[in-house]
């Protein structure tokens, strides 16, 4: 069918044919299928939706436009999970989930992102260790999870370049808040990876994506049974991002989080909920544990036995990264000039932490971009970001701001005291870390 009669078909509102579908994302791919006529496409997509099935058809379509890895013929025999996150504040679940998973007997061949709007990207963390290559070559990427089991690095052009191309045009033709083609775009590159299973972390919350719980209940829905549909074992959890998932935010800060996460001298309980849950869930899916109470228990095992830090660090130096890093982190990641409290300016309980607005408190600092082709400070950041419900006093610091300049961190102090509630004499509404879990129709 000729381009113009799909785009035609679903503006009227029809069901479009999955051989019609694969034919537009391949011209989407080898630039047979023009600007203007992705932009009517997805505009159409966007104010008539699609069904499952062409969502499933979309998704693959876009997947099969580049590679798809092929883990069996690369001589892994184990299951390959991954695990993919709506973004969040504080979100550095990713650095040990990776880790954990395979050191419970997964292949974890993870591509992260950078940071988006507000919200952290795993991948920006990573660049903050010296030498790691966050975009190494297909053979390096392969070696790496087949020696390691687990290696977390960016997409590359060979990925699903369909998707690459789409979301740019949706990117400028206000067509990017629809859910069928955000979870075409989410899954094309999950699915890329060659996985077993997939678990999904879908954040509602004023620092998510998704501040409407059921907008979020929606895309995690759509996501899961899309992805069951193309064939990979999938699930989802909600999870609340009504205030910074650690205590850190940032990128060199928080690496030093999930170190310290690691290695069990701290733990933020928020965090450690959500990244158990999620490897959990990950474990289950590849037959690595019977069922969620095997699958914590197990998470637990390789977290406190130091076997998830040794794969972190053996990943790090595998990819270029320091030998010794988790001995001596502190003398390789960046560090801010400047390090100021953050002080209370009332004694209370936090009642309320608007989470949006400590991430773009981060972009201001330089930990965050404005442009897509701007270099981010890797140092600055907030650590010891009191949690919701913490008690304090006046002139108590809720949080310390990592900054290159006074000035800087003089503006950060003031945006950070703006997203803190304090109140005297109120409790606040205390949400679960983890809201639900989703399973879609596997037919």
């Amino acid at each position: 069918m000729l381009p113009q009669e799909i785009i035609r078909a679903k503006r009227d509102g029809k069901a479009l044919r999955a051989d019609d579908i694969a034919e537009f994302a391949a011209g989407i791919a080898d630039n047979t299928i023009s600007e203007g006529q992705i932009a009517a496409f997805a505009m159409a997509v966007f104010f008539n939706g699609m069904n499952r099935d062409e969502c499933v058809a979309l998704t693959c379509a876009m997947r099969d436009s580049g590679l798809v890895m092929d883990w069996q013929k690369a001589g892994i025999d184990k299951p390959v999970l991954d695990k993919h996150s709506t973004g969040g504040v504080g979100d550095n679940v990713s650095l040990m989930l990776g880790p954990m998973v395979a050191a419970a007997g997964g292949a974890v061949p993870m591509i992260s992102g950078r940071g988006l709007g507000h919200t952290g990207g795993t991948l920006d963390k990573f660049e903050a260790i010296p030498g790691y290559k966050a975009i190494p070559d297909q053979q390096m990427f392969t070696r790496v999870v087949k020696e390691v089991g687990c290696a977390i690095i960016g997409q590359t052009a060979a990925l699903a370049p369909a998707d690459q191309r789409f979301y740019a045009t949706r990117d400028v033709t206000a067509t990017v808040e629809s859910v069928p083609l955000i979870t075409a775009s989410i899954l094309s590159k999950k699915l890329a990876e060659g996985l077993d299973g997939l678990v999904l972390d879908v954040k509602c919350g004023n620092g998510a994506f998704a501040a409407d719980e059921a907008f979020a209940r929606e895309l995690a829905t759509s996501l899961v049974e899309v992805a069951n549909g193309a064939g990979v074992r999938t699930s989802a959890i909600l999870t609340d991002m009504n205030q910074p998932l650690a205590s850190a935010a940032g990128n060199a800060v928080e690496v030093v989080n999930a170190v310290h996460f690691l290695t069990g001298e701290m733990r933020d309980p928020r965090l450690e909920d959500v990244t158990l849950t999620l490897v959990a869930e990950m474990l289950v899916s590849g037959g690595l544990a019977v069922d969620e109470t095997a699958g914590l228990a197990k998470a637990r095992e390789v977290l406190d036995s130091g076997a998830a830090t040794e794969v972190f660090s053996r990943m790090v130096s595998a990819l270029g990264g320091p030998t010794d890093f988790i001995e001596n982190y502190e003398t390789y990641l960046p560090k801010a000039p400047v390090i100021m409290p953050v002080m209370a300016q009332e004694t209370g309980t936090v009642c309320a932490i608007d989470a949006r607005g400590v991430g773009l408190a981060v972009i201001g600092l330089g930990g965050g971009r404005t442009r897509a082709d701007q270099k981010i400070d890797h140092a600055v950041g907030f650590t010891s970001l009191k949690a919701v419900g913490a008690l304090v006093q006046a002139g108590e610091p809720i949080a310390m701001v990592h900054a290159r300049s006074e000035d800087n961190a003089n503006v950060a102090i003031a945006a950070l005291g703006r997203s803190y509630d304090v109140q005297e004499g109120k409790e606040p509404a205390m949400r679960p870390t983890i809201i639900t879990r989703i399973e879609g129709d596997t037919r």
